[in-house]
C-alpha cells in the first residue's frame, strides 16, 4: 500500500460524503419528514452519524495499530 490508512480513509469520505449529502437531501424533501420534530431528530441523528463514523475509523486505526505493537 502507497498510502497512509489516514489519507486512504479521507479519500472514501470525500466520495461517500457528497452521497451522503444527496441521501439525506431526498430524505429531506421527500415529505416523509413532516413536524419540525422529525427533522430535528432526523438532523440530529444524520449529522452525528456521519461524523462518529468518520471518527471511529481512526479508532479503529489506532486499535489495529496498538495490536501489532503487541504482536511484535
Amino acid at each position: 500500500m502507497n498510502y497512509s490508512f489516514k489519507t486512504l480513509w479521507n479519500r472514501t469520505f470525500y466520495a461517500v460524503g457528497p452521497l451522503w449529502a444527496a441521501l439525506a437531501w431526498m430524505i429531506w424533501t421527500s415529505g416523509q419528514l413532516k413536524t419540525d420534530a422529525h427533522q430535528h431528530l432526523f438532523l440530529a441523528i444524520v449529522i452525528p452519524g456521519f461524523i462518529l463514523m468518520y471518527v471511529s475509523g481512526f479508532l479503529i486505526e489506532k486499535s489495529h495499530a496498538k495490536k501489532m505493537r503487541n504482536q511484535q
